[in-house]
């Protein structure tokens, strides 16, 4: 029997909740969206629909995060749905997606499983801010404009945190506590995470050595590198690259 929400893309109005879903097309620089079990968006608000590059969401529903963006993401994103979807929620966290101008930008992301009444798992849902543009918004994220700068131009370089405060006329400790006041990461965090991503998009793109790209991304230490790219994303680097390539060379079924 086919459910529910497979039905003319009419999630929202079984639930109900068509809208509270218009309401965020109202805010400004806020992506929400709604995606059906199997991956399918379900909905997006008009933040959500610029960034895959559709004009109205009659165009998107249907589509996968295959249709829009790069497959090594993709495959990031459905692997994320899948953990929320079996019980672990995401809390603004700071993640690398692409952007809608092309390239990569960061966002904080939120997602939540979608259930009916009676428990049964619908989907998930998610809203997402560019941080870019809130903090053209907020004055106050301009206070992390030159340190983030700095380290997105020396990520593979060897960074001293006294170097990067003293780039902002800041003490370390005031540096640390603005970042984690408006990224809710260290200085060292938000450093190691541009670093993995570098790495990553080298494992997907490139035929680097892996020691090499790891030296390349700013790690010196192979065996470093390689625990935290597992701690960030539940693959090893090696695994990661052939799994990039087994998806590059089939094409993606949906389930």
């Amino acid at each position: 029997m086919q459910e529910p929400l497979l039905e003319n893309g009419n999630l929202l109005d079984l639930l109900g909740a068509r809208q509270l879903a218009d309401l965020f097309s109202l805010l400004p620089d806020i992506l929400f969206w709604i995606k059906r079990r199997n991956g399918q968006i379900a909905y997006g608000n008009a933040e959500f629909l610029a960034l895959i590059g559709v004009d109205n969401l009659q165009d998107a529903i249907g589509l996968t995060d295959f249709d829009f963006a790069p497959r090594y993401l993709a495959r990031q994103y459905i692997a994320d749905d899948e953990r929320v979807m079996s019980g672990q929620n995401v809390t603004d966290r700071l993640e690398l997606n692409h952007a809608a101008k092309g390239g990569l930008a960061w966002f904080s992301t939120t997602k939540r499983c979608l259930k009916a009444s009676d428990g049964e798992v619908l989907g998930t849902y998610g809203v997402s801010r560019h941080l870019e543009k809130t903090s053209v918004a907020l004055n106050a994220m301009q206070a992390l404009k030159t340190p983030v700068d700095f380290i997105q131009q020396h990520f593979s370089q060897d960074i001293c945190l006294a170097e990067l405060a003293a780039s902002t006329h800041l003490s370390i400790s005031a540096l640390e506590r603005r970042f984690k006041k408006y990224l809710n990461k260290t200085p060292k965090q938000y450093i190691h995470q541009v670093r993995l991503e570098h790495a990553r998009k080298l494992l997907a793109e490139t035929t680097l050595p892996i020691a090499q790209v790891a030296s390349e991304s700013g790690f010196t230490d192979h065996s470093y590198f390689s625990r935290l790219f597992y701690r960030q994303f539940q693959e090893l680097p090696s695994v990661f690259r052939i799994n990039h390539q087994l998806t590059e060379a089939q094409p993606q079924a949906l389930v």
